[in-house]
């Protein structure tokens, strides 16, 4: 009787222990690596917007449907980042929680408009945020794991601070006059305010906003008045606009950016941290090449 007993109980605390992950899909691959931060080995990811892909311009596909149906738990951005995210959970069908990374964060406005500015990763303190929405969710669909949640969270925060602080060193390196860049697109005004670097960007808030022939020959004649010399290209967007800014107005090339997705795996930028590693580096070593203000 002994010995049936200890292995009813061997066979549930064994069940327990091998559990199937929760399945968590994110949107786009800064929040996937995010949630595997968290996660651990407690979690399967699905990402929806892959590494180097654009989440502004995504075009779901059936696959992505499918994946989606069989998710536990979605984690978004949110801020209408994910403008077709409503009709793929009405394809996919899925009806559980939908968790907004971005909850609780103070935003930006885009532009001129009243539309918020989604890209609030930028801010590593904002990261932060991400990071504490996640782990509230993961908590809340998977109770059992609360204190792995939690203690991943908490050392996921401190490689986040030293992240930051890190940067923050990198960056006084240049000299605030220098501090001042083009961009492709609309992505770093949270990395702008929080790290004091002046972003202009050639296009507007996602690759299918096209600067008109005047923004373009504004940006030409600030270049060549050597107020900015510096430009970025981004993993997400065209190149062929920054390449034709360096052709006409003899700017800078300081490399490539990664602004709304990660690189693939094994590239310079395929952790969320790494990412930021990177841009940091680049952006300082561009910025070195610029004029002091005239």
């Amino acid at each position: 009787m002994r010995s049936l007993l200890a292995s009813l109980l061997f066979l549930l605390s064994s069940t327990h222990a091998y559990a199937a992950p929760l399945k968590v899909v994110a949107s786009f691959s800064i929040l996937g690596d995010m949630v595997k931060q968290v996660g651990g080995d407690n979690v399967e990811v699905g990402v929806l917007v892959g590494p180097n892909a654009d989440t502004h311009t995504f075009q779901p596909s059936p696959d992505d449907a499918k994946m989606l149906g069989k998710a536990d738990l979605i984690v978004v951005n949110g801020l209408g980042f994910e403008g077709w995210l409503g009709k793929l959970v009405v394809a996919a069908g899925y009806t559980g929680q939908i968790v907004r990374a971005t909850e609780n964060i103070n935003t930006l406005a885009l532009d001129t408009t009243r539309n918020q500015d989604p890209h609030a990763w930028q801010d590593l303190a904002n990261g932060k945020i991400y990071v504490a929405n996640i782990r509230d969710a993961l908590i809340k669909a998977d109770a059992d794991n609360e204190s792995t949640y939690r203690l991943n969270a908490e050392k996921y925060m401190n490689l986040i601070d030293q992240t930051d602080a890190w940067g923050r060193a990198e960056i006084s390196r240049v000299p605030v006059p220098k501090r001042r860049v083009i961009s492709s697109h609309n992505a770093f005004a949270y990395f702008s305010k929080a790290y004091g670097v002046a972003f202009i960007a050639a296009q507007g808030n996602t690759e299918e906003s096209s600067p008109s022939a005047a923004s373009l020959a504004a940006l030409i004649d600030q270049i060549k008045a050597r107020s900015v010399h510096v430009v970025f290209m981004e993993n997400i967007t065209d190149p062929r606009l920054i390449m034709q800014l360096e052709k006409d107005a003899g700017a800078y090339i300081g490399g490539t950016l990664f602004s709304d997705a990660l690189s693939v795996s094994g590239g310079p930028a395929d952790s969320y941290l790494a990412m930021y590693r990177n841009n940091i580096t680049t952006l300082v070593a561009g910025m070195l090449h610029n004029p002091p203000a005239p």
